[in-house]
């Protein structure tokens, strides 16, 4: 089901490392006690919750990111996200892979002009995140999970760039694979990347048999990060222990806090059914698919 999401909520999403803007008042000169969502999934899983809840909900919505402008990202950006009751998130991997086949079909239909890559039939390829390192660092990630031994991992690659500072272990992680792994990417038209370390978890759940990684992925097209999906976590007391970690990041990083997302845990009280969910750039993907340069228009 189409369904269409308030854009001014009273928490614009929890993660660390992503900006909201907050909104004014001109009339009085004030700051409101609303932003502007950076993803429309707190709404989307409300839906979704309760014996009542819907199945399966999508919503193709702006979203907003106080974040530098680049040529693949905007403030202002269209989201595609969706959700899907009973199922794990084998099944919206099956989805990414129909969209981008649809998508390649619809845009050389409509005369778009296709990139190089994608005039043939291209597969995705899929790898988890220890089978990435494994191939370009020859090392097991894996067997580094705190913050002592990925520091010590680390200087082992002295190009990297290392703050003098204490950090968290995912921001040593990604200056790991910012700097190592994902610049080789690109060499993969269509690429999968699955089986996060368990620290990046968010809000997916952990592998049964292997808890030391987190049930998610992210596809990239061309080296370019299209979408970013969860299994998702359905347990209200670790959700509300990980928003506190993480608020607690921001504002140590960041200075300062947003509100507690109130009502996204009333939502989550009624109960969230066993859920998979995926939230997908689209500018991104006409970008990375065809050779646009300004998909806004499109």
């Amino acid at each position: 089901m189409d369904v269409l999401t308030p854009p001014a909520v009273e928490n614009p999403g929890m993660e660390v490392h992503i900006h909201p803007f907050a909104l004014y008042s001109v009339k009085n000169k004030t700051k409101s006690d609303l932003y502007l969502h950076t993803s429309p999934e707190f709404c989307l899983k409300e839906l979704i919750s309760g014996d009542e809840g819907l199945d399966k909900v999508f919503s193709l919505t702006y979203c907003f990111r106080d974040e530098p402008s680049s040529p693949i990202h905007r403030a202002q950006f269209i989201m595609l996200e969706w959700y899907r009751t009973g199922v794990r998130y084998d099944a919206i991997m099956k989805d990414v892979e129909d969209l981008i086949s649809y998508s390649l079909e619809a845009g050389a239909a409509k005369g778009l002009p296709v990139r190089h890559e994608f005039q043939a039939p291209v597969k995705l390829i899929k790898k988890t995140m220890q089978e990435l390192f494994r191939e370009h660092l020859n090392i097991d990630i894996l067997q580094y999970l705190d913050v002592p031994s990925i520091q010590k991992l680390l200087k082992t690659f002295p190009d990297v760039p290392v703050p003098q500072i204490d950090l968290e272990w995912d921001d040593y992680f990604f200056l790991l694979y910012l700097n190592k792994i994902e610049p080789q990417l690109a060499k993969t038209p269509l690429l999968m990347v699955t089986e996060f370390p368990a620290p990046l978890s968010a809000l997916s759940t952990l592998k049964g048999s292997d808890p030391r990684v987190c049930e998610r992925f992210e596809v990239y097209i061309r080296g370019i990060e299209l979408c970013n999906c969860f299994n998702e976590l359905t347990d209200l007391k670790e959700q509300k222990k990980r928003f506190k970690d993480q608020a607690r990041l921001k504002n140590e990083l960041y200075h300062y806090q947003l509100p507690e997302p109130l009502k996204f845990y009333q939502s989550m009280e009624q109960g969230l059914p066993t859920s998979s969910g995926i939230a997908l750039g689209v500018e991104r993907l006409l970008h990375s698919l065809f050779e646009i340069e300004n998909p806004f228009f499109y």
